[in-house]
């Protein structure tokens, strides 16, 4: 019997012993596994170098780009000429889609971009669900990096100000002189307009463009009708801004651009066969009237809307910035000013980025 006594006392505390193992390892579960609220708390991904810290935010010009993976050679281009055309501290933030993650880092660590301050911040696609439908006209513009620029609160970055580039980009001013620009009381964003240059008039008749909002939007719709916005109102070109991100949060931007988007759905007020495809209209609309204008030589564009239509050389040296916004880009062929673009590429370190030109056609 004491044998027996001794034998269910050894028992019990085995048993006790194991109990308290398994709670230790669920309470330790728990307490690693990450919050619902936390996974959700912004679209980012992982950092290639540490986060910039609250002390330092205001002392960098942040930049967001994107890159897709057909593209992230024309981003690059973007990336080295921001970063050779001044003695800023620019912190890039490349927003991406996880198929594209590894090929961009790559880019960067094998190449003489390896120096740069960056972060790569991975896009769920997922939030624009039931808010852009196809449409075969420009697949291009439906690619979801393209409303990367709607959602700038939710991407995991720590400034009060940063500044939205294309990856048809090129910068050939100093970036932290368009970072600089004081922006009007109550306005989230500074873009430039499209009734600016003669230089830009010249080239917008030639291609045949529209600077109005009757080129973005279809004013038959009542929607339309209602926003009580003139079609021969000047648009403007959402490529390149610079942002107020706390005056973004504090308007709800990006709710009220999600709001038009969805409306789209519904409606068809707008389509990606008008002049700025589906991610400009909702711009146009929410920021009608309500944005500083930025300098024209800091958003010299259209020029991809044309193979052939030039601006003058001596307008082109002047310019700060250059945006090859429409079909024909300069990595591609045929396309304009392509030695203005290519002095900026750097060859892709995988081979998967190519260039297309004459001597390479078939």
């Amino acid at each position: 019997m004491a044998l027996l006594r001794k034998i269910n006392r050894v028992l019990l505390v085995l048993l006790v012993l194991m109990v308290c193992l398994l709670l230790h390892s669920a309470l330790l579960r728990a307490s690693t596994r990450p919050k619902v609220s936390d996974r959700w708390k912004s679209l980012g991904g992982a950092a290639q170098v540490p986060a910039v810290r609250e002390s330092e935010a205001d002392n960098v010009v942040p930049v967001i780009i994107c890159a897709s993976e057909e593209r992230v050679g024309a981003t690059m281009a973007t990336i080295n000429s921001v970063h050779s055309n001044t003695d800023a501290s620019v912190f890039f933030y490349i927003v991406t889609l996880r198929d594209a993650v590894k090929l961009t880092r790559q880019y960067i660590e094998k190449t003489k971009l390896k120096g740069i301050k960056y972060k790569i911040l991975e896009f769920n696609p997922m939030v624009l669900r039931g808010k852009v439908k196809p449409d075969s006209s420009r697949p291009d513009l439906l690619h979801p990096l393209n409303f990367v620029r709607f959602y700038l609160p939710l991407l995991d970055i720590s400034h009060k100000r940063v500044i939205y580039l294309d990856d048809d980009v090129i910068v050939q001013g100093d970036i932290k002189d368009l970072f600089n620009i004081k922006l009007k009381p109550g306005h989230a964003a500074a873009f430039a307009t499209d009734c600016d240059l003669p230089s830009t008039h010249e080239m917008v008749r030639s291609i045949g463009m529209q600077t109005t909002y009757m080129g973005f939007l279809d004013y038959r719709k009542q929607e339309v009708k209602d926003l009580g916005i003139h079609p021969r109102d000047c648009s403007f070109n959402p490529g390149v801004f610079v942002a107020d991100v706390s005056e973004w949060k504090k308007q709800k931007i990006t709710k009220q651009l999600e709001k038009w988007m969805e409306e789209n759905f519904r409606q068809n007020i707008y389509s990606s066969a008008m002049a700025g495809g589906v991610a400009t209209p909702p711009m146009l609309i929410v920021f009608h009237d309500k944005y500083t204008t930025l300098d024209p030589l800091w958003h010299v564009r259209h020029l991809g809307w044309s193979p052939d239509a030039r601006y003058s050389e001596s307008y082109l040296q002047e310019a700060r910035l250059l945006h090859w916004n429409g079909p024909f880009k300069p990595w591609n062929y045929p396309a304009v000013h392509l030695d203005l673009w290519e002095r900026w590429f750097i060859p892709d370190p995988s081979g998967r980025f190519l260039l297309v030109r004459p001597e390479r056609d078939s």
